[in-house]
């Protein structure tokens, strides 16, 4: 995982040739290597969608996942990362810690991911260990441990030397440019004293440091006894594990130097799958427990479900998938090697494994052998949440494996086929991209009836488009990009909302008064609040009721008052709900939907704008003009990092200011400045410029 050209394919590509996986080396600029195989990711130079792979290395079993590094593809590192029992954190040595790097690093902490970290492209001039290991530890707020550094001759790394063994691993590039091979050597303080002395320094620094975290090497240091490589790296492999400190190595991954000591560093100091369990697993004990982290659209197999085995072991009999209470078939069972397919009969606890013929499952459902595995499951975890002494629960409820986080889209633009004779073809694909992409949103306009994508950028959309062309022969017309806005209210508001109708011979009488009020405690709509008073009953209230209540308040949040966009940051209190008994649950959401949706107008309501955290790369000479088109851009200007006589702008603008950015930052420094940005919040708009966004999407200009 990396910020966007750091090198992570480059670098998976060489542990596939070094492993013996593939006899030659793939390259990115090239449009040949085997982990971007995709016809887009080829032309584009850019990995898309995470390809999942498996190697061998001196007697281990390597699952390596190459993800993309582009802001626009974070749910495909997101989803990988859910199933990782570890990971290789690339960085440019010229560049440190970049706006990417630190996006994924926190979504590695959340699911309390190790990593190491490798410093790539140290044969470029401004690359420079000391200012990365600074990086790591100022952004990344961990202590960064440098096991090896590389010795160049001009521009190229043509030796490595091991803290660690205290040896040099010299690459005979005359021999073989691909790196394959190098002799190892011991070092010697009357042969290089020079060198001896600097990688005795980094050595007693790293044994200092790692005394911190290991009891053996504290004592061992006490007690001025040898401390052995292998008790370093039983140190660092624990220090790593529990995410203390994350392992630095270093090399070019394009000249074909220090990949081997990274895929040893893999084996050596990241935990097996037997040394990392999810927490909800032990309640299957020892039955098959999987999770299906991504899914993709084969034009002969059908869908393809990726499962990530937690315990247990899989076949070809039927399976449960917990969370849609249904039972599957898997017609065949795949170990993929990238877009290669070798089929097995079995695959065991800790592989990654692909499942055809599994028709309703999706991204983030879990799967298990059988409905009374499952059931099981569940009295496990309703008698140790009784140890705990929790009794608010469902005792019926299945441990599932935790979903994945996806922001919300941030644009929108409507699709339309070439004729209506290929509507049902469009439709069907995409579903499928929806299937295989959880951050592509399909949704059909009631007024219109026009289809509308959303994205979470330019470059997504575009790639939707292009796959639409070349993989389903759909040459479809979509329309210019729109921001996804949000809605809140300003004011409170309280609405009382009565229903009275008789059908079928049923009465149905419900009378509910709710308030509204602006929060930012609640983000999404989760559940009412209840405003109990001797006047009302509402503790008498029935959980299927309730839960009538609330869908109709998510419904009305759906489309909010001023251009239909989802309401956000806004609490609902329930003070009144008379409902006779015949009352069916049906019509107790629709009162509710109205209720709140009255209430919705009578606040004063205000359009939310999604804002972007940007960082421009650029030289001193183009600054101010950089500076200039930002103020242009409505944009906050936070701060402006130097480093050396390079420029980083960090910045928030809005996202409806960044469209077109791209050429412009090209026009304006003459190609020498290069930008990222992310989804940074949502912040109210001004009357002026809302009132501009209204006119805009209502075609008023």
């Amino acid at each position: 995982m990396a910020h966007i050209n750091a090198g992570k394919t480059t670098t998976s590509e060489r542990m596939l040739f070094y492993s013996g996986f593939t006899r030659h080396i793939g390259n990115v600029d090239d449009g040949d290597t085997v982990m971007d195989y995709m016809e887009q990711e080829r032309n584009r130079g850019m990995t898309i969608s995470s390809a999942a792979i498996t190697l061998h290395w001196k007697k281990h079993k390597i699952n390596l996942i190459d993800t993309p590094g582009h802001v626009d593809f974070t749910v495909e590192v997101e989803r990988s990362l859910r199933v990782l029992d570890g990971a290789v954190t690339i960085i440019d040595a010229s560049a440190g810690v970049e706006a990417q790097t630190l996006t994924v690093w926190s979504q590695a902490n959340r699911y309390k991911v190790p990593s190491i970290v490798f410093l790539n492209k140290m044969d470029k001039p401004k690359a420079d260990v000391e200012k990365c290991l600074k990086s790591i530890q100022d952004k990344l707020k961990i202590k960064p441990l440098l096991v090896n550094f590389p010795i160049l001759d001009g521009n190229r790394v043509t030796d490595i030397i091991d803290i660690i063994k205290m040896q040099k691993i010299t690459y005979d590039f005359e021999r073989s440019s691909e790196g394959q091979m190098f002799r190892i050597e011991d070092l010697d303080s009357k042969s290089d004293p020079e060198l001896w002395e600097i990688a005795s320094k980094f050595r007693n620094n790293l044994i200092g440091s790692l005394s911190d975290y290991c009891e053996n090497i504290a004592d061992r240091v006490i007690t001025d006894s040898a401390i052995t490589a292998e008790d370093i790296d039983l140190a660092l492999r624990n220090a790593t594990i529990s995410r203390h400190i994350v392992p630095v190595l270093c090399g070019s991954s394009l000249k074909n130097a220090g990949v081997q000591p990274l895929i040893d560093a893999v084996t050596h100091y990241l935990p097996s799958p037997l040394e990392k369990t999810m927490d909800l697993v032990q309640f299957y004990e020892t039955d098959l427990c999987a999770y299906a982290f991504k899914i993709i659209h084969d034009k002969h197999r059908g869908p393809l479900t990726f499962l990530r085995l937690y315990s247990g072991v899989m076949n070809l009999g039927e399976i449960y998938n917990a969370n849609k209470n249904i039972r599957e078939k898997p017609s065949r069972l795949i170990q993929v090697y990238s877009n290669e397919y070798h089929d097995v009969n079995t695959a065991t606890a800790g592989n990654i494994i692909c499942v055809a013929g599994l028709k309703k499952t999706q991204t983030g459902d879990t799967l298990t052998a059988s409905k009374a595995t499952a059931e099981m499951a569940a009295k496990n975890l309703h008698h140790h949440r009784k140890l705990q002494g929790l009794t608010e629960h469902d005792p019926d409820e299945i441990p599932v494996l935790g979903g994945i986080n996806i922001h919300p889209p941030v644009f929108l633009c409507s699709v339309e086929s070439e004729s209506p004779s290929v509507q049902r073809k469009l439709d069907l694909a995409l579903e499928c991209l929806k299937r295989e992409d959880p951050s592509l949103t399909v949704q059909v306009d009631e007024e219109t009836g026009q289809t509308i994508l959303g994205g979470m950028g330019e470059l997504h959309l575009d790639i939707i488009r292009q796959r639409l062309l070349t993989e389903y022969k759909l040459d479809v017309y979509m329309g210019p990009l729109q921001v996804a806005y949000r809605e809140t209210c300003e004011g409170e508001s309280s609405w009382e909302e009565t229903m009275d109708t008789v059908i079928n011979n049923v009465k149905q009488h419900v009378v509910l008064g709710m308030s509204i009020h602006f929060s930012l405690q609640e983000k999404e709509f989760k559940h009412v609040k209840l405003v109990q008073s001797r006047e009302n009953t509402l503790e008498k209230l029935h959980r299927n009721q309730l839960k009538a209540i609330e869908i109709g308040i998510k419904s009305a949040f759906s489309s909010g008052p001023i251009l239909n966009f989802p309401v956000i940051d806004v609490e609902v209190e329930l003070y009144k709900a008379e409902i006779e008994r015949s009352t069916t649950e049906a019509m107790i959401t629709a009162c509710s939907s109205q209720c709140v949706h009255k209430a919705l107008k009578e606040a004063k309501a205000v359009l939310l704008e999604p804002m972007m955290k940007m960082e421009v790369t650029v030289d001193e000479d183009n600054l101010h003009a950089v500076m200039a088109d930002l103020g242009k851009r409505r944009s906050h200007i936070e701060n402006v990092d130097s480093e050396e006589d390079i420029k980083l702008v960090h910045a928030i603008t809005p996202l409806s200011e960044t469209l077109g950015f791209s050429t412009v930052l090209r026009s304006n420094t003459h190609g020498m400045a290069n930008f990222t940005m992310e989804f940074s919040h949502y912040e109210k708009m001004s009357e002026i410029e809302q009132q501009k966004a209204v006119d805009k999407a209502l075609g008023i200009f």
